[in-house]
């Protein structure tokens, strides 16, 4: 594979992501996919996908988990329901990620991710220990399956998700790189973050945003790729310096418009393909 080919996160049930038949439309080589819901992991329905994914020539680089009841309405609601982190359903969140892990071994993908929540900024906090916990059962089983465990970027400043990174103690934790999660979040300057996280990213989302007025406090504002604060150059640049050499998987979540949402998308891969050109030549 070519350095940085050009994919976007896509879904087949689960509502988030790129729909199944658009994928072929775009003709990408890569996708990361949204887990599909229970029925739709089962052995036999995973190797249907594999299958379709030959045939199109697309090979997916990770399937990111998700669940019931979570919602992004805002900061607040993030806390309580995201990921790992709420206490209520971490164990059936747990066995749940169990099952992504080994869909994702019949798929042949060696990688799995998902926003593990708020970690709390500070360690002695009573929740910390058993976040940790949870994160290394996760790894381990993971690693069972030849696999590395990706958390995505955001809600985390980049010392927090160092300090969680070394506190797990697990080789095969990664981070999947997203820089508009960092404006979006008020989590901090998403090129300085990149720089200190650097070495433990192993995949990136390509993905736009504008700043809140009060970050960290509200929402910031997701935008179509190039029209926000990122800096798509200086970006790319940036996974240059690090050594990143990985698919850019555009996200751009907004299935109640799938006409839009293709025609951003496309949008996107013009931005990154011309960005690769000016920065790599024919690498």
């Amino acid at each position: 594979m070519s350095v940085w080919p050009i994919g976007v996160f896509a879904s087949i049930d689960a509502g988030l992501g790129v729909a199944w038949p658009i994928i072929e439309e775009l003709g990408l080589p890569t996708i990361q996919l949204h887990a599909p819901h229970a029925g739709n992991r089962t052995p036999e329905a995973a190797d249907a996908f594999a299958a379709q994914l030959l045939e199109m020539g697309v090979q997916c680089t990770a399937v990111f988990g998700g669940f019931e009841g979570e919602s992004y309405a805002d900061i607040p609601t993030v806390v309580r329901t995201v990921g790992l982190v709420p206490a209520a359903t971490r164990q059936s969140r747990l066995a749940e990620m169990f099952e992504i892990s080994d869909f994702a071994k019949r798929l042949g993908v060696d990688c799995v991710a998902l926003h593990l929540g708020f970690v709390p900024h500070d360690t002695a906090d009573p929740d910390y220990a058993g976040i940790v916990e949870v994160t290394r059962t996760l790894c381990d089983h993971c690693r069972s399956n030849d696999q590395y465990l990706h958390l995505e970027t955001g809600q985390e400043t980049a010392d927090g998700l160092l300090t969680f990174i070394e506190a797990v103690e697990r080789e095969n934790l990664k981070i999947n790189f997203d820089p508009a999660n960092m404006i979006l979040y008020g989590a901090g300057d998403p090129i300085e973050a990149l720089r200190k996280v650097g070495p433990h990213v192993r995949s990136v989302h390509c993905k736009d945003g504008t700043w809140s007025d009060q970050p960290g406090v509200t929402w910031g504002r997701e935008v179509p790729l190039g029209q926000g604060d990122v800096g798509m150059e200086t970006y790319l640049q940036t996974l240059r310096e690090i050594g990143y050499t990985g698919p850019l998987t555009i996200e751009r979540e907004i299935p109640e418009d799938p006409v839009r949402q293709k025609a951003e998308i496309s949008d996107a891969i013009n931005l990154l393909t011309d960005l690769r050109t000016k920065l790599l030549g024919d690498a």
